[in-house]
């Protein structure tokens, strides 16, 4: 059922455009990648001061505040071209193992942040101010440190298998 989806997918006008034009997958790609280092590294700020690492004078609720709406744009940005270039070749992308890696870390990643927000996020005022943060964020922020540089490194492996 899921491949006859992938087939369908791909021969949508739009996947065909992409796969057919010589410039619009790089053109896609290309803002696919600035997305996501954005996206990543606006995480990754915060992970950083979950984990007692940088930023320790900055106040986490108020440094996640910050850089939240950036993450969020970031995220639909990445997701819309991310889509858009897995449509161009569904069937080949769905068997491919790097992608098949990059989308069960991306839903552990997601889950990881569900988990924190529905947890120790609600609590943050109590600690947030604090230098040093209670061990349960540092595990969620280096958890997701890890999740997300292997999104990162599964995705750039995927043209390569």
């Amino acid at each position: 059922m899921l491949a006859d989806f992938f087939k369908w997918l791909e021969q949508t006008t739009p996947a065909r455009t992409i796969s057919e034009s010589g410039w619009l997958f790089p053109t896609i790609e290309t803002l696919h990648v600035l997305a996501l280092t954005l996206l990543i590294g606006s995480i990754a700020m915060v992970d950083l001061r979950l984990i007692n690492v940088a930023l320790r004078k900055r106040d986490v609720a108020e440094l996640s505040d910050e850089v939240l709406p950036w993450t969020w744009c970031a995220f639909v940005v990445a997701a819309l071209t991310g889509f858009s270039l897995f449509a161009s070749a569904a069937t080949k992308y769905a068997a491919n193992v790097a992608m098949q890696i990059k989308f069960v870390l991306l839903m552990l990643a997601a889950i990881n942040m569900l988990t924190f927000n529905l947890t120790l996020h609600r609590s943050i005022k109590t600690w947030g101010r604090d230098p040093k943060t209670p061990l349960r964020a540092q595990i969620a922020g280096g958890l997701s440190l890890i999740l997300w540089i292997g999104v990162m490194i599964s995705g750039r492996w995927i043209g390569f298998l």
